[in-house]
């Protein structure tokens, strides 16, 4: 059995040091509830609700060579934990809302968000790496950042690829995913690790209700709408490596590819 975790967090908008702080934190408190995957929300370090592309640009950090990737190492390092995390990515004068992967012995991977939602188009482009699943060794783990949600092609591409969780670092201010997502878990028969973050920022408002679910369509975890707070869970591992649902079926074996649009 292996625990996974999410952080909810209220990050403060262009104050990486104090987001550096409190994940940290939380990361450690999951780290001594047992979870050995820490998934944080969408730009934990830097905030969300931009003004202006130059204020994103200022902020944005490189992977893997930025402060935030390092600090996610360090802390990896020092808890034993892996972690997924959302951050702004500056790579030369382009600029992706990213997700990093990095565990106890540093850098494993990076995943930049392929479907933008709303304002974020003014500040980023769209991801270009694919979707993208990281062998931890003991689990294999894919990665989307929350509007990605939306699009049931991305949690199945991820599931084909051989994910057994799927890791969603995300910023919410729609009320559907919670409810979404132990149906996509279900549909693709992995674990779901939602992360989301809570407060208001320049009058955006955001809804917590981070969540662990299950390949039977179960919510293991589920913070608060307001609270900053972690959520721990137990998986197996074998109900998500076994595609069958009974004796004659097979979720992946019995898609008709030759049916569905292209």
């Amino acid at each position: 059995m292996v625990k996974v975790a999410y952080v909810q967090m209220n990050p403060q908008i262009l104050e990486p040091d104090k987001n550096y702080s409190k994940a940290e934190k939380l990361i450690k408190e999951a780290s001594k509830q047992g979870a050995q995957l820490v998934v944080l929300p969408e730009l934990f370090d830097t905030g969300y609700n931009f003004e202006t592309r130059e204020e994103v640009f200022e902020i944005a950090q490189k992977i893997p060579e930025g402060e935030t990737t390092t600090f996610l190492m360090d802390v990896a390092r020092d808890t034993g934990v892996y972690i997924v995390a959302g951050t702004a990515e500056k790579d030369g004068d382009v600029l992706y809302n990213s997700a990093v992967v990095v565990g106890p012995r540093g850098f494993i991977g990076k995943y930049r968000k392929i479907h933008l939602f709303y304002r974020e188009k003014f500040f980023f482009e769209p991801g270009d790496l694919g979707f993208r699943v990281f062998d931890l060794g003991f689990m294999k783990v894919g990665v989307m950042i929350c509007f990605d949600w939306f699009f049931p092609e991305s949690a199945r591409t991820l599931a084909l690829k051989g994910a057994d969780v799927i890791a969603h670092p995300a910023n919410l201010v729609m009320p559907y995913a919670p409810r979404a997502m132990p149906i996509r878990a279900l549909e693709n028969k992995v674990y779901t690790v939602t992360a989301d973050r809570v407060g208001e920022e320049r009058g955006l408002k955001f809804i917590g209700k981070s969540l662990i679910a299950s390949p039977k369509a179960e919510v293991l975890s589920m913070a608060s709408e307001t609270e900053e707070e972690v959520g721990v869970a137990e998986i197996d591992l074998y109900l998500v490596r076994n595609k069958r649902i009974n004796d004659l079926n097979d979720i992946f074996k019995d898609r008709r590819e030759e049916y569905y649009f292209r």
